[in-house]
């Protein structure tokens, strides 16, 4: 039994796929199980992926860049012409040899040369949309699509007929940390509720300034820990030893990035969550049920951060900030009308639980692998 995953090579793409992977290990225990991955070069990804037994294949696969201009009219051309058939015919060789059984196709530019050569190869494709707008890969893919998995429910644009809404996928183990653990993880004081502020995987420049202005009040009030990207961790770090008063140093934990273990400690700890609107990082914490402020990122391929936060903001789980309107003090009185009140702590609360879809990695396993077994 052989299955290939493949992505555009970036952690949305990437973590949902190793959730399926690992319920795929769980539901079928067998030796006989082969998983693949097919997608751009990211050394990021290889290691995870790597760390879950998936072999992966790099294929070029070109990318539509969206600046207007002439160079970017120019190198799209380029892509077009000359990165994307070469990716095809190299995916269609791999494939051609490898045979796979199915493939599941999370999206994003590097899935097109895998889910075109498997067209050709006549091999099962099925896709998986994070979105509520879905990405121009898999609206592309859906033609000769058996399913199309979906995250949000009124996901556009897709035939209803193929559409089976499952949420996106998530690690399970991101919902087994320990406040404990995270004591001793992040030297927390504890005597404060904590915030737990992030700018995904690459972390956030903007939402880093916009909290170094208001740090010192909010550590008056708050223990943070803040992921603030690999890059920008010791310019951070160094400004707000400045801003910080002596009494409010320990309750301030700055760290570059959070792998799954310190993150899945870090979300246990946290009474709230700051988050960009990912669709992965929305459905994590819904599942935790935390109230949260998500703060999506402007510059996301059709504006998708930003309709995902308010599809799920809309459910009364999440209070959406753009970019436009991160003005710091108004941010922190924000999180202080949910933290500081009992009531619309749990309203939240509950209203994030009951949009969470944990099960959907599970679901995707056992649907691919009774699809396989038939």
């Amino acid at each position: 039994m052989k299955i290939l995953f493949a992505g555009g090579g970036t952690g949305g793409h990437i973590l949902p796929i190793i959730a399926v992977a690992r319920e795929l290990k769980r539901s079928y225990p067998s030796e006989d199980m082969e998983l693949y991955y097919m997608g751009p070069e990211d050394r990021f990804g290889d290691v995870l992926l790597s760390q879950e037994e998936i072999k992966a294949f790099t294929v070029k696969a070109g990318k539509f860049r969206r600046n207007k201009s002439i160079g970017t009219f120019f190198h799209n051309l380029g892509d077009m012409l000359f990165v994307v058939p070469l990716g095809i015919c190299k995916a269609f060789k791999i494939l051609f040899f490898l045979s796979p059984d199915l493939i599941f196709s999370k999206g994003g530019y590097g899935a097109i040369p895998a889910t075109v050569a498997g067209k050709l190869l006549r091999v099962p494709v099925f896709l998986h949309e994070s979105d509520i707008i879905p990405g121009k890969a898999n609206l592309a893919a859906e033609k000769f699509a058996l399913e199309i998995f979906t995250s949000f429910p009124f996901t556009r644009q897709f035939p209803p007929k193929k559409i089976l809404l499952v949420g996106n996928p998530i690690r399970n183990r991101l919902l087994t940390g320990s406040r404990e653990e995270a004591a001793q993880w992040f030297q927390l004081v504890g005597d404060k509720p904590v915030l737990l502020i992030m700018g995904g995987s690459q972390g956030a420049q903007r939402i880093n300034d916009m909290l170094l202005v208001i740090l010192d009040t909010a550590l008056s009030q708050f223990e943070i820990i803040h992921q603030t990207g690999e890059a920008n961790f010791r310019t951070v770090d160094e400004e707000a030893k400045v801003v910080i008063s002596e009494a409010n140093l320990p309750y301030y934990h700055p760290v570059p990035f959070l792998n799954e273990n310190e993150l899945r400690h870090a979300y246990a700890a946290a009474e709230f969550i700051v988050s960009r609107a990912g669709s992965g990082s929305i459905f994590e914490i819904a599942a935790l049920g935390k109230p949260s402020i998500l703060i999506p990122l402007p510059e996301s391929a059709q504006n998708h951060q930003v309709e995902n936060a308010y599809a799920y903001a809309n459910t009364g789980a999440a209070i959406v900030l753009e970019e436009a309107n991160l003005k710091p003090h108004f941010f922190l009185e924000r999180v202080n009308s949910v933290v500081f009140d009992p009531m619309e702590t749990q309203r939240m609360s509950e209203a994030a639980l009951r949009f969470a879809k944990p099960d959907a990695a599970r679901i995707i396993a056992d649907y691919l692998l009774s699809y396989l077994q038939r």
